[in-house]
């Protein structure tokens, strides 16, 4: 196996390819979880995977429960699909407290004050009532909780990952929460084998090639933790070693794979692009781990034949969205015209025209 067949495994593997969906809940559940803490770019990377969709068509799937968003690893924001949920949080969930246990200390949360922020919250979204973030503030206030952005964070944080409460449908723009029991009535229950091996299973279906450390990081389950889901799993997997490093992934179907796009804009936070804790297959190191440490100031990269090759970024005007590329290198006619291509495509997904600008 070489580097450039990684990338052509992965590029088919992520559904970037050949956009093999017909739905949102079919891509997350396929993927077993897709980062969504940047709303927009996360549906955007829905709607790279799933034939001629829509902005709206993934904002109507989110609003109606079909495809959920909650803090379940890491942690940061993942969508996952409802009978998925319960288990993925038993799972992960743990750990993710481990994590912020150090943070909750300096803000004075504590097991009395989550007990009573859970009851707070619980009683206020019962009977399918959504609440925003700071509606919630109200209620906890109302309690005799108060909460400055950071405490009002980690207590809802803390909720979600209880599996007290998860996302509700969209009010305008504002994100509202709901019960979990009321928004994935039929999730499902695993035991922890079963998790582990579906979690990694998922995974390497939908990111693979990739390394024990890749799996470990994107789960945020412990290295032995990680180990021991590999090996439920071995039979389903195939593995190859290049330069040292061992590669997990679905076994190869007896058929070509199609040949891919050679351009897309991508968000930072595409599975393609953050789902691997060694990214050196995709890019210069330093360049992609200096775009992710930089937040929000430069969140969406060009991948020119399954590389990083620049970032780019989007300004939505009345009537179009403007698009500024800026590629790392000359690119030749070819290239170019395939960001064309990706540009209209991304103006056609938001349902406005999308121009280059300079």
């Amino acid at each position: 196996m070489s580097s450039s067949e990684i990338v052509k495994l992965r590029l088919h593997n992520t559904g970037l390819s050949h956009s093999p969906f017909k739905s949102p809940a079919d891509a997350v559940s396929y993927m077993g979880a897709v980062q969504a803490q940047d709303f927009a770019a996360a549906k955007w990377a829905l709607g790279l995977r799933i034939k001629n969709s829509t902005d709206e068509d993934i904002e109507k799937a989110f609003n109606e429960g079909k495809i959920l968003r909650t803090h379940v690893m890491r942690p940061t924001w993942h969508f996952v699909v409802p009978e998925d949920i319960r288990w993925m949080l038993e799972l992960t969930a743990p750990r993710v407290k481990t994590l912020l246990a150090h943070y909750n200390r300096k803000l004075e949360l504590d097991d009395a004050l989550f007990a009573r922020s859970n009851v707070a919250i619980a009683r206020a979204l019962q009977g399918h009532i959504y609440l925003t973030r700071q509606e919630l503030k109200i209620v906890l206030a109302n309690t005799g909780i108060e909460t400055d952005v950071q405490r009002l964070a980690h207590i809802i944080m803390w909720a979600e990952l209880e599996g007290l409460i998860c996302s509700g449908p969209r009010r305008g723009k504002q994100f509202t929460y709901a019960l979990l029991e009321e928004r994935a009535e039929k999730a499902k229950k695993l035991g922890r084998e079963q998790a582990l091996a579906k979690l990694a299973l998922n995974y390497f279906t939908g990111h693979g090639p990739a390394q024990l450390k890749d799996f470990s990081w994107w789960s945020g389950l412990t290295v032995k933790d990680a180990r021991d889901a590999i090996n439920l799993i071995e039979s389903k997997l195939e593995q190859e070693t290049l330069d040292g490093k061992t590669y997990w992934f679905p076994a190869r179907e007896e058929v070509t794979i199609p040949k891919s796009p050679s351009a897309f804009l991508l968000s930072i936070y595409d599975e393609y692009t953050i789902a691997y804790k060694d990214r050196g297959d995709i890019s210069e190191t330093r360049d992609i781990e200096r775009m992710i440490s930089m937040g929000n100031s430069l969140t969406a990269v060009i991948i020119l034949n399954g590389k990083v090759a620049g970032t780019w970024n989007r300004a939505l005007k009345k009537s179009r969205v403007e698009i500024r590329l800026n590629p790392f290198r000359q690119l030749n006619e070819d290239e170019q015209e395939a960001l064309e291509s990706e540009v209209a495509r991304y103006g056609k997904f938001v349902g406005i025209p999308a121009v280059l600008v300079k």
